[in-house]
């Protein structure tokens, strides 16, 4: 009999589980229709495959009904809003490091023993409740959660760059060991490192692309009781906690593996990847777009320098605060920065209210986030070189502090007024509304804007 994946993917819980992976992933879906083997990852109009929600899986099946297979991005991305913003590698949020163990169906076990070796390296390293694995059908992926990367750590280092640093220095860790498993199949097995910036791996519950196989979660201490059978469609066993993650659990591992793998080949793993800058997509200065990181951190950076006259700390608060907003966007309005752990040259950093927020300040007088300070040349890499990609950084930083003069120092003091009425209302047409002056009003005169 002829599986029917409509029905699979129509069920609850199955709905469920795709959804939920999917949010802010760019997806992909495969499938057949009569002997011909269909691939997409966009619309018919052209804009990327996202699923959002129950009813975006349906408009998939219904657009698509030769369907059986979702694939995902590895990566998870502030937002997909046409094909630029999913060729824009600053886009990237997060990165998921996965290990695939391939193989075929007949040598499953094997390939649970290599899975094993992968997981008790990590478990060495710390890295065991934000661990998960999922049989994509002829192998099984050994997945670490994106999010068990802090903010701190991520805003140093780019997301690809370490789940592909920290994927390769596992690898090279557990080398000898999975190939002489390799070795005990004839070779019919092998791990890669697969990280690249639009990698998709298969969504969790999907059917297999050619197995009457559902992809099916599991944790690291089912290892020793999961059977090949827990994968078949009409009786399948699926562990939903592939959610499971401690914030920063993998920054030990992922800071061992940044300074083994080295600058020089995360840099030749860069130059691989594609780098398509909203400039270059728009085709002119002006139509390109900043995005809401590059502008927090200018407009942050603006507020501070207008109100105390430090071009230097400004750009060390307009990068924190940035740091800040981005990552309270994704972990919800209950996220906490984390403190300082230790001490700056032998004295401790403080909590100084700047602002109206409690930020901490190293030793140096630098903004901090965890252990790590923002210093200016930080700022001028990670926001004001973005916005030069775009437009000349020195026309977005005089029009930034020219649009922040227009408002009383009540609301760029205090920071929900400065969010609300400053930010927000220019966040996504930056160069339209502040640079060109395009806003639709006058914001200076204030009486009407404060009554909004």
């Amino acid at each position: 009999m002829t599986l029917n994946a409509r029905l699979h993917y129509l069920k609850d819980v199955v709905v469920k589980e795709v959804v939920d992976f999917a949010k802010n992933r760019w997806v992909s879906i495969e499938g057949y229709k009569g002997k011909d083997r269909l691939f997409t990852r966009y619309w018919r109009n052209g804009e990327p495959l996202t699923i959002k929600s129950a009813e975006g899986l349906r408009r998939i099946l219904s657009t698509y009904p030769w369907t059986r297979t979702f694939y995902a991005t590895i990566n998870v991305y502030y937002e997909i809003k046409g094909k630029a913003s999913v060729e824009l590698v600053d886009n990237i949020a997060f990165t998921t490091p996965f290990w695939d163990i391939d193989s075929t169906i007949d040598y499953w076990e094997k390939a649970l023993e290599a899975a094993r070796v992968i997981v008790d390296f990590l478990e060495r390293n710390h890295v065991v409740k934000s661990v998960y694995l999922l049989w994509s059908g002829e192998g099984v992926h050994v997945r670490i959660h994106e999010k068990a990367f802090s903010p701190e750590l991520l805003s140093i280092h780019h997301p690809l760059d370490v789940a592909y640093a920290v994927v390769e220095y596992v690898l090279e860790n557990v080398k000898a060991r999975i190939i002489a498993l390799s070795k005990e199949v004839n070779g019919k097995l092998k791990v890669e490192n697969l990280i690249d910036a639009k990698r998709v791996f298969t969504v969790p519950l999907s059917i297999h692309r050619r197995l009457d196989r559902v992809a099916v979660v599991f944790k690291p201490e089912e290892i020793d009781s999961f059977h090949v059978d827990w994968t078949l469609v009409e009786k399948y066993r699926h562990n939903p906690k592939w959610r499971e993650h401690v914030i920063g659990e993998a920054d030990e591992l992922a800071l061992k593996a940044l300074e083994r793998v080295g600058e020089l080949r995360i840099a030749e793993f860069r130059a691989r990847q594609t780098r398509v800058s909203y400039k270059n997509v728009a085709g002119s200065e002006g139509r390109g777009v900043i995005g809401r990181f590059q502008v927090m951190g200018l407009l942050q950076a603006a507020r501070y320098y207008l109100l105390t006259g430090d071009l230097e700390k400004a750009k060390s608060f307009g990068l924190n605060r940035a740091i800040f907003y981005a990552w309270a966007k994704y972990y919800g309005r209950t996220y906490k920065a984390k403190k300082p752990s230790g001490q700056g040259e032998g004295r401790p950093w403080r909590l100084v209210r700047v602002l109206g927020e409690e930020v901490p300040v190293s030793p140096r007088g630098w903004f901090m986030m965890g252990d790590v300070e923002q210093l200016p040349e930080d700022y001028d890499k990670n926001i004001a070189s973005k916005i030069n990609s775009v437009i000349p950084y020195e026309k977005a930083w005089k029009a930034a502090i020219e649009y922040l003069k227009q408002f009383p120092e009540n609301i760029l003091r205090d920071p929900q007024k400065f969010y609300k009425h400053v930010y927000e209302p220019v966040r996504d047409h930056f160069i339209e509304k502040v640079v060109k002056g395009k806003r639709g009003r006058k914001l200076g005169s204030l009486d009407s804007f404060l009554k909004k």
